[in-house]
């Protein structure tokens, strides 16, 4: 359903329209840079309703919370048995992905498994009113990020004419992310596949799609197969904490730099290895890990290292799960 049957089915629409701030800005840009049509895209603005939950939302992010309370939310017996099962069921598709994209298999389950537990949790509100809400009501004063926002929103209605999707029924996250893989609609135009080969991008209905997506995702940020993702180690008391990676988790040491700075492992590794160092926050201390590429490429899909943890976690006791 494209912009044009929105516009002539808005008038009848439910709840009463609304006018945003920017709004006539923003569809004036869809139309300068995206060749949209204005009319249309005001009017699918005006059916869009401003959700205080949403700004309440994405104001406590999961992502804000120590180690210690985060892990419990995903390494969980359910979701690694759940892991094992989805495994199973779509053990074919999986290894025919992981073999395609060079990517590991359990990588790609946990994160669906930490997205939306295997489909069950994937977002009740409209993506419509999510985006909408965080590109004109959320220029927070400390980390203004409408402008990200804004270009997502504009990213979903295009992506609502390429795909032919319904732009006003679709749900997701209070963030705009969509289907089991949770992609936010710049990363669904780049990076999701149609690996069912039906002409569509299919991320809710088409378990083929969704998996070739996040093994494409993974891919396309220079996954290395079969190779390491993190190791813990040991802190010396006269250990470098300047060595701790702060927002920036690509590998910018060696493995002999963070052994020199106090921190060491048990691994028997190229001292020449590339390698960033996080800490985690545990109830009464913390603890240190050695990280590599392939963690980092776990960041580019959510920029937290408490969620690339998770996901790594949870995808190492669905493999030990799947051997048993």
């Amino acid at each position: 359903m494209g912009l044009v049957s929105i516009l002539s089915a808005s008038c009848f629409a439910e709840p009463q329209p609304q006018d945003h701030p920017g709004a006539a800005e923003f569809a004036q840009k869809a139309a300068s840079e995206n060749q949209l049509d204005p009319e249309a895209v005001l009017a699918v603005l005006k059916q869009a309703e401003f959700k205080q939950s949403i700004v309440d939302a994405i104001s406590r992010p999961a992502e804000g919370k120590p180690w210690h309370e985060y892990r419990p939310i995903f390494i969980t017996q359910k979701r690694i048995d759940g892991g094992v099962a989805f495994w199973r069921e779509h053990k074919e598709l999986i290894d025919k992905a992981a073999e395609r994209f060079q990517v590991d298999p359990q990588v790609i389950v946990s994160i669906i498994g930490v997205e939306t537990f295997y489909g069950r949790i994937t977002g009740n509100y409209r993506v419509l009113d999510a985006l909408t809400t965080l590109s004109f009501y959320y220029p927070d004063t400390i980390r203004d990020r409408s402008e990200f926002f804004s270009s997502e929103l504009m990213h979903f209605f295009i992506l609502s004419e390429e795909e032919d999707m319904p732009i006003d029924e679709l749900t997701g996250s209070y963030a705009g992310a969509m289907g089991l893989g949770q992609f936010i609609p710049s990363s669904y135009r780049e990076y999701a596949v149609d690996l069912d080969g039906d002409g569509r991008r299919d991320l809710w209905s088409s378990m083929d799609d969704v998996i070739g997506s996040v093994a494409n995702y993974l891919h396309r940020h220079k996954w290395q197969y079969g190779e390491p993702i993190v190791y813990a180690v040991d802190k010396r008391e006269d250990a470098n904490m300047e060595l701790i990676a702060k927002g920036d988790y690509k590998p910018k040491y060696t493995v002999d730099d963070l052994s020199v700075g106090g921190f060491t492992t048990t691994q028997e590794l190229d001292g020449e290895a590339a390698v960033s160092l996080i800490s985690l926050e545990e109830e009464d201390f913390n603890t240190y890990w050695m990280t590599f590429k392939n963690f980092y490429v776990i960041t580019r899909y959510n920029r937290s290292p408490l969620y690339a943890m998770a996901v790594y976690e949870l995808s190492e006791e669905i493999r030990r799960g799947m051997a048993e």
